[in-house]
């Protein structure tokens, strides 16, 4: 069982108040059981000053450290390439956590905001999946290789994504994960789950008034977990008040007595 948490789209600046909103987030997953990797999957700067990697760093490197798991980030269309390689130094292209290969791919096009696969990327990814992981493959890009409702997310999506297709279908990647859309959102590509991340910075409401598009509060980051042969995508929200706040082992106890035939489910996280 591998548990990756993914934190997207900060669009944190050079002021360290930007990155408020990524140490909470940060701080939320410090408290919980320890998951076994962070994903950045891009626009990690608002708008790619140098200086804003620094800021970003200081907020993850401490945690990841503590932790003790390694951090895969991606750039984004709001990510300088440049500033983006110094701040946040050499990504290995190819991640390994036990059995489970992480992928991190490139899909920025210099001065625009969509994004492409250039054919060196997905020879290289081919090349890469070549080789099977005992526990598959999750590939991590910025930009949704998914239609979207909105249409300014839609417009911006990733293009070419049949080609991305055409380079996974078949192989033992288990899941694409992605940010940039500022909403959570889930669809299939050449039979494989793409899960399109929920970003810290804000929402796109996908259900706006007639005739608008419209941006809210509500940060969120989210989770993948390997659970024996499923992968699973969860949004994690915040900033409400618990309704209940219990001893995790004594319910699932408690539970075990009123479902027959239930066993627990394996796993240090439930």
């Amino acid at each position: 069982m591998t548990c990756l948490a993914v934190l997207t789209d900060p669009h944190v600046t050079a002021d360290p108040a930007s990155a408020a909103t990524l140490r909470t987030a940060l701080a939320v997953i410090a408290a919980a059981d320890p998951p076994d990797a962070l994903l950045l999957p891009g626009d990690l700067a608002a708008d790619g000053e140098p200086g804003a990697y620094a800021v970003l760093r200081a907020a993850v490197d401490p945690v990841a450290a503590r932790l003790g798991i390694p951090v895969v980030a991606v750039p984004g269309n709001h990510d300088d390439p440049a500033a983006f390689r110094a701040g946040m130094g050499t990504i290995p292209f190819a991640t390994w956590i036990g059995g489970l290969r992480i992928v991190a791919l490139d899909s920025t096009v210099p001065g625009h905001h969509h994004g492409e696969l250039a054919d060196a990327e997905l020879e290289r990814l081919a090349a890469e999946l070549a080789r099977p992981a005992p526990e598959g493959t999750v590939v991590v890009l910025h930009h949704p290789p998914l239609r979207s409702p909105v249409p300014s997310v839609d417009l911006l999506r990733l293009r070419g994504a049949d080609r991305l297709a055409a380079t996974v279908g078949g192989s033992d990647v288990r899941m694409i994960v992605c940010g940039h859309a500022h909403h959570a959102g889930a669809g299939v590509l050449a039979g494989i789950p793409v899960w399109v991340a929920p970003a810290l910075a804000h929402q796109v409401d996908t259900f706006p008034p007639a005739g608008r598009l419209r941006g809210v509060a509500a940060p969120a980051f989210s989770r993948i977990d390997t659970l024996d042969e499923t992968i699973v995508a969860t949004a994690v929200p915040w900033g409400g008040s618990p309704i209940y706040d219990v001893d995790s082992a004594e319910r699932i106890a408690w539970m075990l007595e009123r479902l027959p035939g239930a066993q627990a489910p394996a796993g240090r996280r439930w």
